[in-house]
């Protein structure tokens, strides 16, 4: 093969890679992926064995949705990087539940993560709520574009959640509800848009670890919380 050759072979097959992976990933995110196709795989593994939670507190119910009978988070037990998350989620009355990323410290995960807010957004208590705690929210720091996008208590939602960087897209129900860039959250008194940041979440969203765990809030707040078909793709 002449250098010729091979300089425009190998051009051809880096132009091929990279359209290939920009046909598959679209930034921001359009609608919610094919999770079916390479590189998907089962956020816990089909049974749990991939899962890191307190021994008896999440189990699959006679419908085979993932629920957990306490507050008490699952994990994965490997850490991640740049990913999409996509899953379906039920809530019942009053559920106030969340999808972490980038969790670097599972046993105090609250300051050391980003919580994407699943909450019952028809319950009172959640619709009289800030809009940073109610449902497609960037928990306590940024509100979801468009309120009530999930569905009535009872129904399946489904959400794509995509981290790349420090970039998070949030798409609930076909639509584009949040686009968090974690470098504009600097402080742990006000948010950007001069919003308070809740006490607790007392360091920068902005210097957070972007290698962390993923993980499924349990029964807070005393409502439960139903997920199924729990799927990642390592970017």
């Amino acid at each position: 093969m002449s250098k010729l050759t091979f300089t425009a072979s190998l051009i051809f097959s880096i132009l091929f890679s990279l359209a290939v992976h920009s046909q598959s990933i679209s930034i921001p995110p359009k609608g919610h992926p094919n999770p079916s196709g390479a590189g998907w795989k089962h956020l816990f593994g089909p049974d749990l064995s991939e899962a890191v939670f307190p021994k008896g507190v999440w189990y699959r119910d006679d419908e085979g949705a993932l629920t957990a009978t306490a507050d008490k988070t699952i994990w994965t037990a490997i850490p991640y990087d740049d990913f999409i998350l996509d899953l379906f989620f039920k809530t019942a009355d009053g559920t106030n539940s969340g999808v972490v990323v980038h969790a670097s410290d599972t046993t105090n995960w609250i300051p050391n993560s980003v919580e994407i807010q699943i909450a019952d957004d028809y319950a009172k208590q959640w619709a009289d709520s800030p809009k940073t705690w109610q449902c497609g929210a960037f928990f306590g720091h940024q509100a979801a574009t468009k309120q009530k996008v999930v569905k009535q208590p009872g129904e399946w939602n489904r959400y794509t959640i995509t981290c790349q960087g420090k970039m998070i897209y949030v798409v609930l129900n076909n639509e584009l509800v949040n686009t968090i860039d974690l470098t504009k959250f600097t402080s742990t008194k006000t948010n950007p848009d001069g919003s308070p940041v809740p006490e607790w979440l007392n360091k920068p969203a902005a210097d957070l670890p972007l290698h962390g765990y993923i993980g499924l809030q349990g029964k807070h707040a005393g409502a439960p919380i139903y997920f199924r078909n729990i799927k990642v793709k390592a970017l």
